[in-house]
């Protein structure tokens, strides 16, 4: 039997581990998934309709969550993850249905492929095909990392990039977070009473405190009702993309997770701890809807795919890092991991007010 403690060390890997893989893999499909909608709906739709894809993301995010409170006190964790890859595989299978970009198609001189992919669309919708030719110049240049670091999109590039990496941090951090304060049972930041320590050996230097244990029914849903907040501020946050603006909007919500990272750190009930989480889950998904957007309008059809893949490349390392605040520096100090997400959240507020190119009621581009 292995001690105690090092089933908490195997915890926090496991945690670690699924969080980075799984975040590398959603960001990558996510990201190709919205690059195809955005190229496909009209400029004055995209602002409302892509971020309603969120009420799918948030249907995953409850389904996870339903079959962990089943599998995981009976057949182990392992099971969970093993379980959660099943739709990854069934996607895969999927893909073939999806079609490809015709403004992609257009641009690559695949002509044909671009009009087949339109008439399936129109007779899909009933519709009928306008007369004409689809005509756009041919591009021979196609997207290169050289031209991310262009004078025309340096800035923009490195303000993407650090709030991705922001966004995702706060994002992964929060959910690991809550999970570790109710693992913990940790109410107005001290410690409960219910830690469990064990000894190691017979010297008294030996003890160390193990936090990992089952969660009960009731952790559950108050993680489904903070992950229902998620959806919370959809409405809102198609309102202020679509009149405030995407740089507005961002800087405005990473503003509010800053401050509602500090206010974790508030000595409240249970029921108050919910309520800055289901508001912090609220807040976090807002941001990835608005980035998401901001970074599909913003470069050219040559480099969307490009720009969306390297910042998902930092969205990665956020999420990497993060269960290291949320868990590892949070054991040691509640206060000192909140003011680290929150000071990652300020950041990301003034690089986002502070971005050169506002995408509102801008058409995609096509060339650099």
């Amino acid at each position: 039997m292995w001690p105690e403690c090092w089933e908490r060390e195997w915890c926090f890997l496991a945690t670690w581990s699924s969080v980075s893989s799984l975040a590398s893999w959603l960001t990558d499909t996510a990201a190709g998934r919205l690059i195809i909608k955005t190229e496909f709906l009209p400029t004055k739709y995209r602002g409302y309709m892509l971020p309603l894809s969120q009420v799918f993301w948030l249907a995953g995010s409850l389904l996870i969550i339903g079959l962990a409170s089943v599998i995981i006190p009976t057949i182990g964790w392992r099971w969970l993850i093993r379980v959660a890859s099943i739709p990854g595989i069934i996607l895969i299978m999927a893909f073939k249905f999806i079609p490809e970009s015709a403004r992609f198609n257009v641009s690559t001189g695949n002509t044909p492929a671009a009009l087949a992919t339109l008439e399936r669309i129109a007779k899909m919708n009933r519709a009928v095909m306008p007369e004409g030719k689809l005509v756009e110049p041919v591009l021979e240049k196609r997207g290169r990392f050289a031209d991310l670091l262009d004078a025309k999109y340096l800035r923009t590039t490195l303000q993407i990039w650090v709030i991705w990496l922001g966004i995702s941090f706060a994002y992964y951090g929060v959910i690991l977070a809550s999970a570790e304060l109710l693992e913990r049972d940790l109410v107005c930041g001290s410690k409960s009473d219910s830690e469990v320590v064990v000894t190691q050996g017979n010297s008294e230097e030996g003890q160390s405190p193990c936090h990992c244990h089952l969660f009960a029914p009731s952790d559950y849903q108050t993680m489904i009702i903070s992950t229902v907040g998620e959806i919370a501020l959809n409405p809102l946050n198609i309102l202020g993309i679509n009149f405030l603006g995407r740089r507005l909007s961002l800087s405005i919500t990473m503003g509010c997770t800053a401050l509602f990272f500090l206010l974790l750190n508030i000595c409240t009930s249970s029921a108050g701890l919910i309520g800055f989480l289901f508001v912090l889950r609220a807040l976090v998904a807002a941001n990835f809807n608005t980035i998401y957007i901001y970074t599909a309008e913003v470069y050219p059809t040559t480099m969307r795919a490009l720009g969306m893949g390297t910042s998902g490349s930092l969205c990665r390392i956020g999420a990497m890092v993060a269960p290291f605040i949320s868990q590892v520096l949070m054991s040691a100090s509640i206060l000192g991991a909140l003011c680290l997400f929150s000071s990652v959240c300020v950041i990301c507020a003034i690089s986002a007010f502070t971005l050169p190119i506002e995408t509102k009621g801008r058409a995609l581009q096509q060339i650099k």
